[in-house]
């Protein structure tokens, strides 16, 4: 006597849903990849054909406004600003991950009453709107003989980066075995061993997404870079802006510079992706 099985019916539906769902992941995939190549695509043409509309897909393509970007044609060099913009984002997220992954341990781990109530007053200083606080982070900064100083923004961003941090990793420390580092202390391990040998090889991908955030919310920062440097210490996006000028809006060269300061954001978020995906969705199962 044969049975009759419907395995494969009620597989089929779940095939076509997957086949929905990864359409759907892929135009929206799209939806968000085409202002980048459009940005590309303007920046290779000339001034004249970025500024027709509707714009012309046939223009000549040119690399003029790359060349004029890096300072061919007599312009400003962007080596300085660009350099500066990696300097106050790499130093700051390195400070970051160093004082946010003890206090995460403590909030995670370790037993700290009212753990709750630390992390809210961390997010709560995230609510204080950022021009609150420029006129006094300004006159501070002008006592002290710091303006127009790249380590000053590193403090800044250091500050400005160190709640969220501390915030996100406390969800990815909690996922850290205890047996573990119950095991590190038997064998008499100190707290610098733990974190550094047990703990961080452990939550990498949550480190690794926290650097990664903390990266670029430094880079693309413009409100303190603007009013507190000048010219040693300005950064990539003050920089652009410096493109917009009263004579008009050079749209090719806008366009090319734009491209340029977001590839190292980019190249990061790219070459980190796995630990980026794995980082996000840890913790949120348990």
């Amino acid at each position: 006597m044969s049975t009759i099985t419907t395995q494969p019916a009620a597989v089929r539906p779940r095939r076509r849903g997957g086949a929905g769902l990864g359409l759907v992941a892929w135009l929206v995939g799209l939806l968000f990849f085409l202002p980048i190549a459009w940005m590309a695509l303007t920046s290779l043409h000339s001034e004249a054909d970025a500024a027709t509309n509707p714009p012309s897909f046939s223009a000549s393509l040119t690399l003029d406004s790359y060349r004029e970007f890096f300072g061919a044609g007599g312009g400003a060099d962007p080596w300085p600003a660009l350099i500066n913009s990696v300097t106050a984002s790499v130093a700051s997220t390195l400070f970051v991950l160093l004082l946010a992954l003890p206090a995460a341990y403590a909030l995670s781990i370790r037993p700290v009453r009212k753990w709750t109530d630390v992390l809210f007053f961390f997010l709560s200083t995230k609510m204080l709107p950022v021009v609150a606080g420029l006129l006094p982070i300004y006159l501070f900064a002008k006592n002290a003989g710091m303006l127009d100083n790249i380590w000053l923004l590193v403090v800044l961003y250091t500050s400005m980066n160190l709640p969220i941090a501390v915030w996100m990793m406390q969800s990815f420390l909690a996922e850290v075995p205890v047996a573990v580092i119950e095991a590190a202390r038997v064998d008499g391990a100190r707290l610098p061993t733990i974190l550094a040998r047990v703990v961080a090889p452990i939550a990498l991908p949550g480190i690794a997404a926290t650097a990664l955030i903390c990266f670029i919310f430094s880079w693309n920062e413009l409100l303190f870079a603007r009013v507190l440097t000048g010219v040693v210490a300005e950064t990539a996006p003050v920089f652009l802006t410096g493109f917009i000028t009263s004579q008009g809006l050079f749209l090719a060269k806008v366009c090319a510079a734009s491209l340029v300061i977001s590839l190292p954001v980019l190249a990061a978020g790219f070459a980190a992706q796995d630990k980026l995906v794995q980082g996000l969705s840890l913790g949120a199962v348990k």
